[in-house]
């Protein structure tokens, strides 16, 4: 990158310059935003990875541009039109609209009507037109008729469409009316006749208009579904009076412009305000998209985080109805050891053998914990077992489906139990989602794990891109066992990917578990950079090392040993000695590179030496007696679970079939901008029933005095 974007970088992101200038210089020799987040604490002056990856998101854009730039450049040369004063303009600018306006007038379109009328050498009729000088300019186009001309009328039409070509081409106005879009464009939709029916989750736009900078991103987005499914007609637009009006002003010079005043509306409504409108649309449009996949990477995060269960064994259902619920038995490491099918629902209702069998199992393989799906029969299931008396303490937990039978139909699920169904693995990934959320959860697509708004709908890209962010984010805050991860954990810790968490999975297969770090560099391909990327990340328990079970990276392994011996002790001696530690001045071991911050992270290591921030799962017991919409009164008081967050409001799931909202005006007595600043994902909550709309399925929530 040209080192005079450094400036440009650090403006748009209000990180300073030499922050950016270092942060960048890590990117370009191979570094990662976790990698740079936690071990160059002190080249970056301590940037976060949300800063990092701010730094990143612009120099990406910057990048693009200046490969639009280049594509211009070329178009504009092979033209033979490129003077040197249009290529330092399009060389000096950073702003994407305004290089678009400079390539405008150059770029290759279909025929137009300025085209033609070109091509009837009407051209330096529309120049004396635009001079607006002449007093009579009929006269002077009686000598324009000719040829396909017939007649004076069409060659000031001809003339009036040449002059509505420059007008949409000039950059000046279109800037103005950029201007005006920006401050007065309103958004109206309409009900497309004949659709009403089809388009009844729409009503709520079948007459909608608001100011477009005031229009809420959810809602434009479904106002922007609806066009896409053909049920609203959609527009955005200033007043056309003012437009023509801040045009007018800057084209028409006197009293003798009629003509040129006929080519400013001409040139308004026929391309300069569809081409503005498709840039306002788009604007908007990402800018929703840009909210959306902010609120679906914040609910991302917060799912990936879930409190685990830890190492449990398990027996997990996948409930249902006519088929039967399916259990599997899992130990402690989520390896599958049983599988079996009970009937306790209608039409079989074999409730006491189910109880029976439930019971047995649960004793045969000393469970401690049972999962049982969200989905059908979900809460039938769980009433049943809770009727059960078991022999010791057996926790029951309810566990979100979403995504499950994605996974389980998936090549890798099959991959890894090639002998069972789609039931079985679905219910293996429920029981071990209990276990450790983050390493089930990774092998899912995020899309398909329910969380968000809107998400099939934005950028499908960017979304990606923010949503694997999220996902590397999260592993490698907690730190991957090497030991025991899937390949789908491994392939997001820092450094490593598709091809090297591969390369450990059948080196780990053929030569058991790795007893060190270092012994990671004897897997092929793994070179020096990949090692020092992941090699911090990668947790190995009871290894040769103690602190390969830690988040020290190996590069800092000498400065423990330093604080080891001026104690006096060996490192395995003063890991979790909290009295020795709590003694040590870390201060007298910083050097150019290890500084405050790596020290600190240091000393908070050796005394919880690879701790999980997450906190533990806790059990959450539905409403006795509520398991369907018809259920419900208003007013009743019920526990809930939060199962998804928008800006509009959050999901409750409260036992019944359909979540309830709580809209954000009904989470608390203050007023709230944001929702995911008062709630959070999986939190239990309080929930009063406001609405019942069975029609549409629908239930209205409040947080509010309960």
């Amino acid at each position: 990158m040209k080192t005079e974007l450094i400036p440009l970088i650090s403006t748009k992101t209000g990180i300073s310059v030499r922050q950016v200038e270092k942060t960048l210089a890590l990117f370009y020799d191979g570094a990662t935003i976790p990698f740079i987040a936690r071990y160059r604490k002190e080249a970056t002056s301590n940037l976060d990875e949300l800063q990092i990856g701010l730094i990143k998101s612009e120099q990406e854009k910057l990048d693009k541009l200046e490969k639009r730039k280049k594509t211009i450049l070329n178009s504009i040369e092979e033209q033979g039109k490129l003077t040197n004063e249009l290529n330092e303009a399009i060389q000096n600018t950073y702003d994407t609209i305004e290089l678009e306006d400079l390539y405008l007038p150059f770029k290759q379109k279909r025929k137009t009507k300025a085209d033609t009328a070109r091509e009837h050498g009407l051209e330096p009729l529309a120049r004396i037109i635009m001079a607006q000088h002449e007093q009579n300019i009929e006269s002077r186009a009686v000598s324009f008729v000719r040829s396909k001309i017939t007649t004076v009328e069409e060659a000031l039409q001809g003339a009036r469409d040449i002059i509505a070509e420059w007008i949409n081409e000039n950059k000046r106005a279109r800037m103005i009316l950029r201007q005006l879009f920006d401050k007065q464009a309103v958004i109206s939709a309409k009900l497309i006749k004949g659709k009403e029916k089809e388009a009844q989750k729409y009503s709520d736009y079948f007459t909608y208009e608001d100011k477009l900078s005031r229009c809420k991103s959810h809602r434009l987005q479904a106002i922007r579904r609806g066009e896409k499914e053909e049920f609203l007609k959609v527009s955005i637009r200033p007043p056309e009076e003012y437009a023509l009006e801040r045009l007018e002003r800057f084209f028409i010079k006197n009293d003798v412009s009629v003509q040129v005043a006929l080519a400013v509306k001409d040139s308004y409504k026929r391309l300069l305000a569809p081409s503005i409108e498709t840039e306002f649309a788009s604007f908007s449009k990402e800018r929703a998209d840009e909210e959306a996949i902010k609120v679906f990477s914040e609910n991302l995060k917060q799912l990936l985080l879930t409190a685990p269960l830890g190492e449990k064994r398990i027996l997990a259902i996948d409930p249902g109805f006519r088929t039967g619920c399916k259990i599997v038995c899992l130990d402690a490491q989520g390896k599958l050891l049983h599988n079996d099918t009970i009937f306790p629902h209608p039409p079989q209702s074999q409730d006491v053998q189910a109880m029976k069998k439930i019971n047995t199992l649960v004793q045969q393989y000393k469970i401690e914990a049972i999962a049982t799906g969200n989905g059908t029969a979900g809460r039938e299931t769980e009433n049943l077992i809770r009727r059960i008396r078991f022999h010791d303490d057996v926790q029951v937990f309810v566990v979100s489906e979403a995504g499950a039978s994605v996974y389980s139909a998936s090549p890798e699920a099959r991959e890894e139990f090639p002998e069972y169904d789609v039931t079985v693995r679905g219910a293996v990934s429920i029981g071990r989602r209990l276990m450790d959320p983050l390493a089930e959860l990774v092998k899912i697509d995020p899309k398909s794990i329910g969380v968000g708004q809107y998400q099939h709908d934005v950028d499908q890209k960017k979304l990606k891109d923010s949503l694997d962010r999220v996902v590397e984010s999260c592993v490698n805050l907690i730190g991957v066992d090497v030991n025991t991860a899937s390949k789908h954990l491994l392939k997001y810790v820092s450094g490593l990917g598709t091809q090297l968490a591969q390369n450990i999975m059948v080196y780990r297969n053929e030569h058991g578990a790795f007893h060190s770090r270092e012994e990671l560099k004897e897997v092929p391909r793994m070179g020096a950079k990949a090692f020092e990327q992941c090699a911090g990340f990668l947790r190995i328990k009871n290894g040769s090392n103690p602190l390969d079970n830690s988040a020290v990276h190996p590069e800092r392994y000498p400065v423990v040993k330093k604080i080891a011996r001026s104690a006096g002790l060996q490192i395995s001696e003063i890991i979790g000695n909290k009295e020795v530690i709590g003694k040590l001045d870390f201060s007298k071991f910083a050097t150019e590179d290890v500084g405050p911050a790596t020290l600190n992270d240091i000393r908070k290591e050796l005394l919880k030496p690879g701790l999980d921030p997450r906190k533990k799962t806790k059990v959450f017991e539905f409403a006795r007696g509520i398991h369907k919409i018809t259920d419900l009164e208003i007013g009743m008081v019920l526990p809930g679970i939060v199962s998804n967050i928008t800006n509009f409001g959050a999901f409750i799931n409260i036992g019944v079939k359909q979540d309830g909202l709580v809209h954000i005006s009904h989470l608390a007595d203050e007023f709230i901008s944001n929702p995911a600043d008062y709630v959070q994902l999986n939190q239990h909550v309080q929930v009063k029933v406001l609405g019942i709309d069975m029609e549409r399925k629908r239930i209205s929530l409040s947080m509010k005095d309960v």
